[in-house]
């Protein structure tokens, strides 16, 4: 029998397959808001506090959930459970009571984890920024005149001036990506400190209020950093003895130093931006002479080829700079071809940092 749409190829297994796939997609929506409703709720805490295995009866008498209602909370703990969020544990192997603990993904979730993502996802799922997809059709078909971003379709404004706007969602973006920045700068001072060796001096630019900076001076006695961002970001923001604040702008000039670090700023920026930003710290490490470099972290799409996962986050961040900034995420080729436009003469690459790399660029 012919299952497939006149080619004669598709068995009902094939199917049936592909139609669960294509579910799958439809619906994959409920695992990101289970898991909102989740950290909403502070589930993951209540697990932590609790000690031991939470069972489902512990859980619900915590939340103060109706009797009636007991059974959906459990519905919705066993998709989590399926997506690798909590797993199940026995309490006691003879009377075979289960109960619910962390995995390593709901640690991060947890409130008080210096490295916790709950601030990123729920300015992920704020209604700002999940209501612009609605735009992606409209945004597409659009000829001139087209608002750059979905985000500007969205809301009428590029993304920094909307969201100075809106304290809230300024605020929970702020707070997401120092969280980030925290986790980052542990994992490269414990696995790309080499990259440090022989510097004496660092720009931080975009650094904000200096959580990256800090992290390096700590590890780094012998290393002076100066975080550069915009005056009304740094202003009044206290340093240290090897800490500076200097507010300024990127496109114009960076202070000299040894090194030049870029975290998460280029794929903000078109590949015109970013050959301006490139140029002005080529030109910052170059007035200090000896040997300088920059320092770059971000994505490089297909670094991790082998990795599905990590290669669809990659993805998908791509698009999400697409839909906000009117920018991307870069694969190696890209890369090369912006530090050869802004008239360096070699990089180097180093995947220690999961779905994002650690990118040293000479002039």
């Amino acid at each position: 029998m012919d299952w497939g749409n006149g080619d004669g190829d598709a068995t009902a297994g094939e199917l049936l397959q592909a139609q669960a796939h294509v579910w799958n997609h439809v619906f994959s929506h409920i695992t990101s808001l289970c898991l909102r409703c989740a950290v909403q709720l502070g589930i993951p805490d209540l697990v932590h506090d609790h000690g031991r295995p939470m069972t489902l009866p512990d859980l619900v008498s915590a939340l103060h959930i109706r009797p009636a209602k007991a059974h959906c909370l459990g519905r919705l703990m066993r998709v989590l459970v399926h997506s690798g969020f909590f797993q199940l544990q026995y309490l006691e192997e003879e009377d075979r009571q289960s109960g619910y603990t962390l995995t390593a993904a709901s640690r991060l979730l947890l409130k008080h984890n210096p490295w916790s993502l709950a601030p990123f996802l729920l300015d992920t799922f704020h209604p700002f920024f999940t209501g612009m997809w609605h735009h992606l059709t409209t945004w597409l078909e659009d000829g001139e005149g087209a608002a750059p971003t979905m985000l500007e379709m969205a809301h009428g404004g590029p993304m920094w001036e909307v969201t100075r706007r809106n304290p809230e969602i300024d605020g929970l973006f702020r707070g997401g990506m120092d969280k980030d920045t925290r986790l980052v700068a542990k994992v490269v001072v414990e696995t790309c400190g080499g990259v440090f060796d022989g510097l004496s001096s660092v720009v931080d630019v975009g650094g904000g209020s200096g959580t990256m900076g800090r992290a390096i001076t700590d590890a780094f006695p012998s290393l002076e950093c100066t975080v550069l961002d915009l005056p009304n970001v740094v202003d009044g923001l206290v340093g240290s003895e090897r800490l500076k604040f200097v507010g300024g702008d990127m496109f114009v000039e960076i202070p000299p130093a040894d090194a030049i670090l870029l975290k998460w700023i280029l794929h903000n920026w078109s590949d015109e931006k970013c050959i301006d930003i490139l140029k002005r710290s080529k030109e910052a490490v170059s007035r200090v002479g000896g040997v300088g470099k920059v320092i770059i972290i971000d994505m490089v799409v297909g670094n991790q080829a082998d990795d599905h996962q990590s290669t669809e986050t990659q993805l998908f961040w791509d698009m999400m700079m697409m839909a906000i900034v009117d920018a991307k995420e870069r694969d190696e080729k890209e890369w090369e071809k912006l530090f050869v436009d802004a008239g360096f003469s070699g990089y180097k690459i180093i995947s220690h940092l999961g779905i994002r790399s650690l990118i040293e660029v000479y002039p």
